[in-house]
């Protein structure tokens, strides 16, 4: 079977799993005293490249990277990622970090606490503030959602390096079509249930955005209640709930190749913060949400209580591809064929926070 490095973000720490063959094998925890909440394989240059954004309790946040599958780290002397003394702001957390296209070798975006996006054109080891976010006349009115004021997703256009789309929890999506320097609110159609206006301009809590493998113009949300699809690249959402047992959730993850298939995880609801149903089920659409379906053969049976936050669950680019997921209880779970059967990797890790997968060699 295909060589798989799965790197597994806990509040305790990192952990790497390779799978040779048909065995995964995990390392021991890397950064044992650290959150880590977001990771990324940077997989464009002759060796992957291994960012963690880690954040200690005694020394704060920061971005580390390795270029030998985690056998060692670099972290900078200095921070990689810092506001400015005029932002008047501190970083709290690095909730993203995500890798441009090919077009674009070296860039590397992070999504931070408070909500800001900064670029790095080295790769990952120094960030600049991207000012044109952050000087948005609306930012001053976004409100901090139940996990802080991040922002946790990142998108890039393969069709073209200048067009990006982030997420803010709780500011909602905004685009930019000219590589940062300006953005607009882009959440027409987005509801959101907890404010007067159930549909306003800016706002929304999104919790993830997915975009999908046949057309880049279409993309997939999971909101804060409710799941959307936009076929214009975000101007404007439809809802896509028909089949699903909640409409709550965290967390959504698009195939790598195939057109129309996307990954939920729905939980009973904000209240409720568990799997729909107390049952462990991976949702997946093959229509670009038109129905949907639950997954769950090899999962486990039983009430079950283990949620599975915005970025701990991802796809990789194997054929066919892996699907995985970790919960709050520490369990990892891995699915070597899309998703229609599943094993347990690992159990009593703490707090998956994050998962990233890459197919190697």
């Amino acid at each position: 079977m295909t060589d798989v490095l799965l790197a597994v973000g806990t509040r305790k720490g990192l952990f790497l799993a390779r799978r040779r063959g048909g065995d995964w094998e995990f390392g021991d925890p890397l950064f044992t005293a650290q959150a880590v909440y977001s990771v990324a394989i940077d997989a464009r240059g002759p060796t992957p490249r291994l960012l963690a954004g880690a954040d200690s309790a005694h020394w704060g946040p920061s971005v580390l990277h390795s270029d030998d599958l985690g056998a060692t780290w670099h972290e900078p002397k200095r921070p990689a990622i810092r506001f400015g003394s005029d932002t008047g702001a501190s970083l709290e957390r690095v909730w993203q970090l995500r890798t441009a296209g090919d077009g674009a070798p070296g860039v590397v975006y992070a999504g931070t606490e408070p909500g800001a996006l900064f670029r790095s054109e080295d790769g990952g080891e120094t960030f600049e503030l991207v000012r044109g976010l952050w000087e948005h006349p609306t930012r001053e009115k976004w409100q901090p959602g139940g996990g802080g004021l991040g922002l946790h997703t990142i998108l890039t256009d393969p069709r073209d390096e200048g067009s990006l789309t982030v997420a803010v929890s709780a500011g909602g999506v905004y685009r930019s079509g000219d590589g940062g320097a300006s953005w607009a609110p882009s959440n027409t159609g987005v509801e959101a249930v907890f404010l007067p206006d159930p549909f306003p301009e800016f706002g929304q809590c999104v919790h993830k955005i997915a975009r999908d493998a046949a057309d880049p113009d279409r993309l997939y949300l999971q909101n804060h209640w409710g799941v959307y699809r936009s076929d214009d690249a975000g101007a404007t959402w439809s809802p896509v709930a028909d089949g699903l047992p909640s409409t709550f959730g965290f967390p959504v993850a698009a195939h790598p190749r195939r057109g129309g298939v996307a990954y939920l995880f729905p939980l009973n609801a904000d209240s409720d913060r568990v799997p729909a149903g107390r049952r462990c089920r991976v949702y997946r659409t093959e229509d670009a949400g038109a129905s949907w379906q639950p997954l769950s053969a090899g999962l486990p049976g039983t009430d079950h209580h283990g949620p599975v936050l915005r970025d701990a669950l991802c796809t990789d680019d194997a054929d066919p591809v892996g699907v995985y997921f970790g919960n709050r209880n520490g369990e990892v779970f891995a699915s070597a064929d899309e998703g229609d059967s599943w094993r347990r990797l690992a159990a009593q890790l703490p707090d998956v926070l994050c998962v990233r997968a890459a197919v190697l060699g």
